[in-house]
């Protein structure tokens, strides 16, 4: 059932999670180094962003009393500036150990070449571990729990005219928030690749220019 809450709650999500310069650095490095799927990083990060916020919505519309959401928020933004730094760091590093060339191919008597990457200190055949995945989802499961969130997630549930009503805003608002991260995410894999294809330069920039960004957010979160 579509009412105006869910409508809402969707509009909500979707301005939340691009709106905020720490949403996008935290997703930016880690969905430009995924060479497939990048979409799944922004899906998993939503997920876990949706799981925070909700739980601190359906805290606060039951327990509105004595749930200290202030406390909550404060630790939460201490631990997202920590991660950001971190996938920042991280980043920084993956750029400058990363190798990229390109192996040449013949099919049916026509050459193409296929853009491959790998770090320096890994065999050409080696398939890299990607922990990415997991790391977008507990980084957007403390960005639920922090501060953003509770402005435009749970806030709105509180002035809902009835529970169910509220409960539906903070599920929308959960999926609005997922789709576009998804989305988000999708598209920087897209220049992940143009940039991939055409050789190191472009895509340490980048990966450089994300990592940056992350690590300057993440200070600003702990500092502020």
């Amino acid at each position: 059932m579509i009412t105006l809450s869910s409508i809402a709650g969707l509009l909500a999500g979707v301005v939340h999670a691009l709106s905020g310069p720490d949403h996008l650095a935290a997703i930016a490095p880690l969905a430009a180094d995924s060479d497939r799927r990048a979409w799944v990083i922004g899906l998993r990060w939503g997920i876990g962003h949706s799981i925070g916020a909700i739980i601190v919505g359906f805290f606060a519309l039951f327990l509105q009393n004595s749930l200290h959401i202030d406390i909550i928020s404060s630790f939460s933004e201490k631990i997202v500036g920590l991660m950001l730094i971190g996938v920042g760091l991280w980043g920084y590093n993956k750029a400058c150990q990363t190798h990229i060339h390109k192996h040449e191919h013949t099919h049916d008597d026509s050459g193409h070449a296929h853009a491959h990457a790998h770090s320096l200190t890994q065999n050409h055949d080696d398939k890299p571990a990607h922990i990415h995945t997991h790391a977008a989802l507990a980084m957007g499961a403390f960005h639920g729990l922090a501060g953003g969130a509770h402005i435009f997630g749970v806030l709105p549930a509180l002035a809902m005219p009835s529970t169910i009503d509220a409960v539906f805003y903070l599920i929308f608002f959960g999926a609005g928030t997922i789709a576009a991260m998804a989305g988000f995410a999708s598209m920087m894999g897209i220049a992940s690749k143009k940039m991939y294809a055409n050789g190191e330069a472009g895509y340490k920039i980048m990966m450089k220019s994300f990592s940056t960004a992350a690590i300057t957010v993440g200070v600003v979160w702990l500092i502020v």
